[in-house]
């Protein structure tokens, strides 16, 4: 089963789209989307999930809330009508801005998260009710978001990192962490509207 739309551009064809039952690092591949809005939620559905944990910084939105993943907030809408219950786990310390961005999206936020560390991804399971076997970790990095979400046995998608300054760690080894977008032309991000943003993050 496919669970994503194919990417639009060729030069993807080789990324291998796969869903596991149950992560295992040292056998499985993580699947991947080029973005959140394009995995389908129908499949999501028939493939059993109930509840998504939505990583934040980069999957999202990037770090300086500058772009928004294209599609995601009406991605979040449609998941929502068919069911689907959410989290957000970040590891981000700034509260006003994880709060503005819950409110935004109307989805329960947990930080900071310290993933890996499966303290935070338990408590998001225990937040929307859910089995471990039942939710799927969606997020851009592999020694947070993927790893944590194996420690308690969530599936996941990994997504392309939003474009961002990287962190020097990122620089290091940034290809093993995070897919980046195919070319800057595919980028369909869109300027974040702060225009009704409270004063504490425009401040920030």
């Amino acid at each position: 089963m496919r669970l994503f739309r194919p990417f639009r551009n060729a030069s993807c064809a080789g990324i291998p789209y796969r869903f596991f039952q149950r992560p295992t690092l040292a056998t499985s591949t993580p699947s991947f989307a080029p973005t959140v809005a394009d995995i389908d939620i129908n499949d999501l559905v028939r493939s059993g999930i109930q509840g998504i944990i939505l990583d934040l910084d980069n999957t999202i939105v990037t770090e300086d809330d500058r772009y928004l993943s294209p599609g995601i907030e009406n991605w979040i809408q449609l998941a929502k009508q068919r069911g689907l219950r959410f989290c957000i786990l970040s590891n981000g310390k700034r509260r006003h801005r994880i709060n503005y961005w819950m409110l935004r999206l109307d989805i329960p936020a947990l930080s900071p998260a310290r993933k890996p560390l499966p303290w935070g991804f338990w408590k998001a399971l225990k937040q929307m009710g859910l089995r471990s076997r039942a939710v799927v970790v969606i997020g851009d990095s592999l020694h947070t978001d993927l790893i944590g979400a194996w420690f308690v046995g969530c599936r996941t998608i990994q997504v392309a990192s939003l474009p961002h300054d990287p962190h020097w760690w990122e620089t290091l080894a940034g290809q093993w962490l995070h897919v980046p977008y195919p070319t800057p032309e595919q980028l369909q991000a869109i300027e974040v509207d702060f225009s009704a943003a409270p004063p504490s993050l425009k401040a920030s």
